[in-house]
Order: C-alpha cells, then sequence, then structure tokens
C-alpha cells in the first residue's frame, strides 16, 4: 500500500448564486467542461478548475464541491453517482450513512480511506438528492474522467450503475451487472473495473449485502494479486 497521505479538506466555497441565474445551455456546456477538464495537469489543478467551473446548474444550488477523499496514490479508485446532504455541508464525497457503510465494507477487507481514492461522477449534490439529469452527468462526466486518468488507479470500483453507465457506457441494471469485471482505457493502458451495488442501495435493501460482500472478496483478490 502507498504511504498515507493526507484527507481532503474541503476548500471554503462561494454563496449559491441566485436560481434564475443560468448555467452554460447544453452543448457548449459539455464542450467548455471538456476543454477545462482536459487542461488540468494535476488532481489540484482539477479541483481548482471545478471550483471555477460555471457551465453546471448544479453549482447554483450545491453549498460545496465534493471533489474526492481518501488517498490519491491508491491502487483502488471508488466512484459513486452523486453527494448528498451530509457530503454537501462537508464538501466530501461518502460521509453520510452510505459512507459509514463504505468504511465498513472497506475494513472488512482490510483498507481504510489512506488505502482508497473515492469520488463521485457529478461534484454538486442535486437539488433534493434527485438523480442527475443525463445533461448534468454529460457536463460531469469529463472531469471524472481526467480525475481518473490523473489518478491513475490499478483498479477501478464503480458504486451503482449509474456510475458505470456514465463511465463505460454499460445499459445494465448494476444488480445484472454487479460483480462482472469491465474495462476503462486509461493513459494507453486497460484499467479493470469492478461495479458492484451502491451503499445507499444496500442501506435501503439490507438484504443484498451479501452480493456486496462478494464483489469485496473479488476487489481484495485482485489487489493482493496485483501485489
Amino acid at each position: 500500500m502507498p504511504a498515507e497521505r493526507p484527507r481532503f479538506e474541503p476548500a471554503p466555497q462561494p454563496a449559491a448564486r441566485p436560481a434564475g441565474m443560468a448555467a452554460l445551455p447544453g452543448e457548449e456546456a459539455v464542450v467548455a467542461a471538456r476543454e477545462a477538464a482536459r487542461s488540468a495537469a494535476s488532481l489540484d489543478e482539477l479541483r481548482a478548475i471545478l471550483e471555477r467551473f460555471e457551465g453546471c446548474n448544479l453549482r447554483q444550488t450545491a453549498r460545496r464541491l465534493c471533489f474526492a477523499d481518501g488517498n490519491p496514490e491508491a491502487r483502488v479508485m471508488f466512484v459513486g453517482e452523486a453527494p448528498g446532504r451530509d457530503e454537501d455541508e462537508a464538501g466530501v464525497p461518502f460521509v453520510g450513512r452510505s459512507g459509514q457503510l463504505l468504511d465498513r465494507m472497506l475494513a472488512s477487507i482490510g483498507l481504510d480511506r489512506t488505502g482508497a481514492y473515492i469520488a463521485n461522477v457529478i461534484p454538486w449534490r442535486p437539488p433534493g438528492n434527485r438523480t442527475p439529469t443525463p445533461q448534468e452527468t454529460e457536463i460531469c462526466k469529463p472531469f471524472v474522467l481526467r480525475q481518473i486518468e490523473l489518478a491513475n488507479p490499478d483498479v477501478l470500483v464503480f458504486l451503482g450503475g449509474a456510475a458505470a453507465s456514465a463511465i463505460v457506457g454499460t445499459t445494465e441494471g448494476i444488480t445484472k451487472l454487479r460483480g462482472r469485471w469491465l474495462k476503462h482505457q486509461v493513459n494507453g493502458r486497460e484499467i479493470d473495473a469492478l461495479p458492484t451495488l451502491h451503499p445507499a442501495y444496500l442501506l435501503r435493501q439490507p438484504l443484498q449485502k451479501k452480493f456486496a460482500w462478494r464483489d469485496f472478496r473479488q476487489l481484495k483478490a485482485a489487489l493482493a494479486k496485483g501485489g
């Protein structure tokens, strides 16, 4: 495992702008996001770019940017869909009940947040925790793809079907997709990617935890095999 790195501290965020102040229109915002994400040479630069980015309407209503948590040099990176209320208040992904369950899941295979890097496809909380729209996902996707490139993990874990769909384009539901290894091209190499059930889903459906446990045992074996 890499040496322990300090966890990210949330940067102070500006007050939300009035709802009437519109973001860039659809395709223009996606193009702007792609160009902005491509310009980042480091994770710190990418975070600073996102803090200034005006192209996504979710920034107008979110309290804080939720960029990442954990160790960016870790061999495994977890990607969920979007922050919730607790994450929006803290500016850190997976700190509420879902995050607490994720911590227990990590502990079950001998990991904690010093040995994992954690992010979301959407870095701002959608109002009322609603599902992000396809347009919001397309605007935010270039940033998480660049985040994966810059972190360059050995293994990706998609927490839920939305993350798997956004990043590798799969259309299958998570209950059919989970536990099946996928591939994601990064920096000229293939990264193994494992979809599993989102902790929020497991809180609603605790009987499904046995399947997530199987997935995490696969993850443990893959990390052990890779050294």
